[in-house]
């Protein structure tokens, strides 16, 4: 290790104390490695201050000493954009310590929180003021604030709520050279120029890291009412809503789909877990009404109900089922986020994260599945997701007993770049809600518009020349050859 590191993780371990500041491998080594075990990095340390003048003499320090810096936040990223690279030349910084909500304005519906807070978190702080903040995931449990901001996640309530970007009112970001930019305080009409806070949503940590942010809440639910719905296609499941759109309006929160191999998956991998419904349906639809007051409460199970009876005597579904209890929403629910690790315990599969015009999705699975089937022998195609934003998670499961690493070395690549060419082709997007990172950052080159793709690199150019924050993640400065 020459004299310039060795100096600079003297300078970081001033800063961040025993607490803040760890070289040895045993603390280091859980972290460098992303959540779906594809890729695996180095670093020179592993550097967790407290707080955002910490964050920031830790920037300055890797700055002046010309190191890298791969900004981490709960670490459960799909496309490996929180991961080291093999040289062991980088910085990995993780903003967990910076974990606190530092106020919620119950009047203004607002909360300021720090980039390490978890998801789950914040929910549970929103309801002792009851209000809530109007995202979640699967990942609920683990994901940050700083993370969620970084990707511009979505999740289940997007339909009414819109992504990360919709939520985000004023935001706190320390730059490339260690100075902070502070947008928090949030205005309703501001028109001093360009909005900059939108420059670090989405951008994964290459603009710079993100410490806090102002995020919007909503009043706390009076009630909700989740029904589970069996559908004989994927077209039934549009039409389906779109007439729950027509009959409910604004108070329609959630709209999942999935299909029956899907459901299979999960119940074969929850050992508790059982069907909602007493037969088998080709599809399922997971929907959410919910009511913000005590009056619409009073009706919401009544117009629930008269939506599905309309819809089963228009031959839009099938079978229909409405929680009884909160308790049996919840295990809804739990049947839905688990489909993830139930098709990753099932075996290797190629996953993508992809979206294409919302009244296309259903035709999107359909033809994109059968044109993968045919073209790759033996493998599965299955998509699952949020119908009402056309964000689809299209799974490419390889035959089972295959070997893993040999499939993906023989396939994988392949199969990824036909599924991002039909979805170009469909005039949708390689990336819905986990971001480039480094699996898509050469299919990002090969795909996008190259007129972006070169706004992108000037901006990255004005704010990170050295390419300092989160090095060979979504856009280098260098034009690059497509990549598998």
């Amino acid at each position: 290790m020459t004299d310039t590191f060795q100096d600079l993780l003297a300078e970081l371990r001033a800063i961040l104390g025993t607490r803040g500041f760890h070289a040895d491998p045993e603390t280091v080594g859980p972290w460098l490695t992303d959540w779906r075990g594809r890729y695996t990095g180095k670093a020179l340390g592993l550097a967790a201050p407290a707080s955002t003048d910490e964050l920031a003499r830790v920037v300055r320090a890797c700055h002046r000493a010309g190191v890298p810096i791969v900004p981490q936040g709960g670490n459960s990223g799909m496309s490996g954009g929180a991961t080291p690279d093999a040289s062991g030349s980088s910085l990995l910084l993780t903003t967990r310590r910076m974990n606190a909500i530092r106020s919620i304005d119950a009047e203004a519906r607002q909360a300021v929180c720090e980039a390490g807070v978890v998801l789950q978190t914040l929910h549970e702080a929103a309801a002792e003021k009851s209000l809530r903040f109007p995202l979640t995931l699967g990942g609920k449990g683990s994901a940050t604030v700083g993370g969620l901001i970084s990707t511009n996640a979505g999740g289940t309530q997007v339909l009414r709520h819109g992504v990360m970007r919709a939520q985000v009112l004023g935001l706190e970001a320390v730059l490339p050279d260690g100075r902070v930019f502070d947008a928090l305080t949030p205005l309703r009409k501001d028109n001093r120029g360009f909005d900059l806070k939108q420059l670090f949503i989405g951008s994964e940590g290459t603009l710079g890291i993100v410490t806090a942010a102002t995020l919007r809440l909503v009043p706390a639910l009076a009630d909700r009412a989740v029904a589970w719905v069996g559908l004989a296609t994927i077209h039934h499941a549009r039409s389906l809503l779109l007439h729950c759109e027509a009959a409910l309006g604004g108070a329609l929160e959630g709209f999942e789909v999935l299909p029956q191999d899907c459901l299979e998956s999960v119940l074969d991998y929850l050992p508790d877990a059982r069907s909602p419904l007493a037969e088998a349906h080709d599809w399922h639809a997971l929907i959410e009404v919910v009511a913000e007051d005590a009056a619409s409460a009073e009706s919401l199970r009544s117009r629930v109900e008269e939506c599905l009876a309309a819809a089963f005597e228009a031959d839009l579904i099938k079978d229909a089922v409405l929680a009884s209890s909160e308790a049996q929403a919840e295990a809804f629910w739990t049947l839905r986020d688990s489909i993830s690790m139930a098709e990753r315990a099932r075996g290797p599969a190629m996953q993508h994260d992809i979206s294409v015009p919302v009244e296309r999705m259903p035709a999107f699975i359909e033809e994109a599945g059968a044109e993968v089937e045919t073209a790759f022998p033996g493998v599965r195609a299955l998509g699952f997701g949020h119908l009402g934003d056309g964000n689809i998670h299209f799974h490419v499961a390889a035959p089972p007993g295959t070997d893993r690493a040999t499939w993906e070395a023989s396939q994988g690549a392949a199969i990824n770049r036909r599924v991002h060419d039909l979805v170009t082709a469909w005039g949708g997007s390689i990336s819905a809600e986990h971001g480039i990172g480094q699996s898509k950052r050469g299919e990002l080159a090969r795909l996008h518009d190259p007129v972006a793709l070169d706004l992108m690199r000037a901006i990255k150019a004005a704010l990170d020349p050295d390419e300092l924050l989160n090095p060979g993640k979504l856009v280098t400065l260098a034009r690059e050859s497509a990549k598998a």
